[in-house]
């Protein structure tokens, strides 16, 4: 089949998806849960301790089906928003499909937030009621009583003043039909991570399940066979967007860990479940690199990683360590994923180290200037957009209650949908990328992503994680300082540090080296994981006014 007609059924394929999630009478519960056999198993939810449990579709309807109703009983109704602050386990995938089933809205909380965070969600989004459990009720403290119309139902306990989600259930009755809201009913309220501002409030529309169906079809490439891993937390885009919503689009079994990130249990559970399909942040990768693996305990047929670029290092060691390379994937809580190495047999490309990959079929995406928004010729910096008018994925509006942010995201004639990010593509299409906009390099004259710079450093063995931001310079306006967390084995040394230098300036450029070399534990990073690279400018710029 030639590249046309690949390119014609992919198409074909994208539209297909539309016109499931975005029809009149689309329903959430059925496209997600109720149009599969029931006896066929949705999730393998793995807990801290104990034996695997298997959720089969069947038994995800049953109780979700009754969960809807007594909310339904408890006042709750369409368009009410419902938060959750609960580990990964079988109460937390009933709650979330009761609540699509009943129309309201789904507010997601990162179970390792601080209880501002949670305050400032509950409080923007106007929850009516929270779900949490036990291990994190104590964050919520009197939260219900200073927000007004605010109710808490414990999941696996019975406090006090609080709701008893066990007994909301068993109020419910056993038949029932789910909310039909058509494509365009809102059935998520995220906040982005505030990497680089106030976390900002998103309305998720039905019919945007097609850009997460497609991106599970091309760029994780699940198959019906696939046991799929996304080891992201749902409480995020990502992991909600790219693991739960994406697994329930397809109908593939799907892999939910409830206890937190540790090398030797994420290797326990893709051994012992025979993961074939995994999907991380590159911290996951880098310290599984650190733990170390034998060669053949693991064998991925897909490996891949979002959230953070992906630095070369990590497919120097995946080959041998998971049986495969690890694709980079790209996207934003207000899209969904955008650029990709696709695992799609028909869309499969050799890796480019560094290379974020091509655009998801359904999205058009480019790298225009960022004063002119005029598109920008292959090798050109600038910021990467989605062409609007060629791009029937999109679905973001704007952010809920702050219209003066939204130029962020939309340029002012309605075409561009602008991601921040400042990258460039080869003459294949390929993207590479290089920094946020607001990380930006410019040293005496030249354009410098921190991306490229942290490629580099990320290879040589003493380390372990690396960010490169700018500082204040008198000369040269910026100059670049590298911070360093060393692998086991090292200690911070003049000689390091000059050794460091010399590999920029011999794998990248002499423009480019880092003028000085810091050592830390750990990287400043948000509950999310991504590194924050404002939080250490800031920090190396103070330390040079003291000096």
């Amino acid at each position: 089949m030639g590249k046309c007609e690949v390119d014609q059924k992919i198409a074909e394929r994208v539209h297909e998806m539309l016109d499931v999630f975005g029809s009149p009478d689309a329903d959430v519960a059925r496209l997600l849960c109720d149009r599969y056999p029931e006896e066929k198993t949705a999730f393998r939810i793995v807990p801290k301790a104990g034996e695997t449990v298997n959720l089969s579709y069947g038994q995800l309807k049953e109780r979700s089906v009754r969960l809807a109703s007594g909310l339904a009983k408890l006042g709750l109704k369409p368009g009410d928003r419902i938060a959750t602050l609960m580990s990964k386990s079988e109460d937390y995938l009933v709650t979330l499909i009761a609540i699509w089933r009943l129309g309201a809205v789904y507010v997601p909380l990162f179970t390792a937030f601080a209880p501002p965070a949670i305050e400032m969600r509950l409080a923007s989004s106007g929850a009516k009621l929270i779900v949490s459990d036990s291990a994190h009720r104590s964050k919520l403290g009197s939260l219900a009583g200073a927000l007004q119309g605010l109710r808490v139902a414990g999941s696996d306990y019975r406090a006090q003043g609080d709701l008893s989600l066990r007994d909301i259930e068993a109020s419910g009755e056993p038949g029932g039909l789910a909310h039909v809201g058509g494509g365009d009913w809102p059935i998520i309220e995220v906040y982005t991570s505030g990497t680089t501002g106030k976390p900002k409030g998103v309305v998720v529309p039905l019919r945007a399940i097609a850009a997460f169906q497609a991106y599970a079809e091309f760029g994780l490439g699940l198959v019906p066979e696939d046991i799929f891993w996304n080891a992201a937390d749902p409480g995020w885009a990502y992991g909600l967007y790219c693991g739960i919503i994406a697994s329930l689009s397809v109908g593939v079994i799907s892999v939910i860990h409830g206890d937190k990130f540790t090398p030797e249990g994420t290797v326990d559970v893709l051994v012992r479940e025979r993961v074939t399909n995994f999907t991380a942040a590159p911290t996951v990768y880098r310290s599984l690199r650190a733990h170390g693996i034998a060669e053949g305990q693991i064998s991925l047929r897909c490996a891949s990683s979002g959230g953070e670029p992906l630095t070369p290092d990590v497919n120097l060691w995946a080959p041998k360590a998971l049986g495969t390379v690890v694709h980079d994937h790209y996207g934003q809580t207000e899209a969904g994923m955008l650029v990709n190495n696709h695992h799609h047999l028909a869309l499969k490309r050799p890796i480019k180290p560094g290379s974020m990959g091509h655009a998801l079929p359904g999205w058009y995406m480019t790298v225009i200037d960022p004063d002119t928004h005029e598109p920008l010729e292959p090798g050109m910096p600038g910021i990467l957009a989605a062409d609007l008018t060629r791009s029937p994925l999109h679905w973001f509006q704007g952010y809920i209650g702050t219209p003066q942010m939204n130029s962020e995201r939309l340029s002012p004639d309605g075409r561009w949908y602008l991601t921040g990010d400042v990258v460039q593509y080869d003459e294949d299409g390929s993207f590479r990328f290089s920094s946020r906009s607001d990380d930006l390099i410019i040293m005496a004259g030249y354009r410098i992503g921190p991306f490229d710079v942290e490629s580099v450093l990320s290879t040589h063995p003493a380390v372990r994680e690396v960010a490169v931001v700018a500082t204040p310079d008198a000369i040269r306006g910026e100059v670049i300082e590298a911070v360093v967390v060393l692998a086991q084995g090292f200690a911070p040394s003049e000689a390091l540090s000059e050794e460091l230098k010399q590999k920029v300036r011999a794998d990248y450029g002499a423009h480019a080296y880092p003028r000085r070399v810091h050592y830390r534990d750990n990287l400043p990073k948000t509950a999310s994981g991504k590194i924050q690279r404002f939080v250490i400018r800031e920090e190396l710029s103070s330390l040079k006014v003291r000096r």
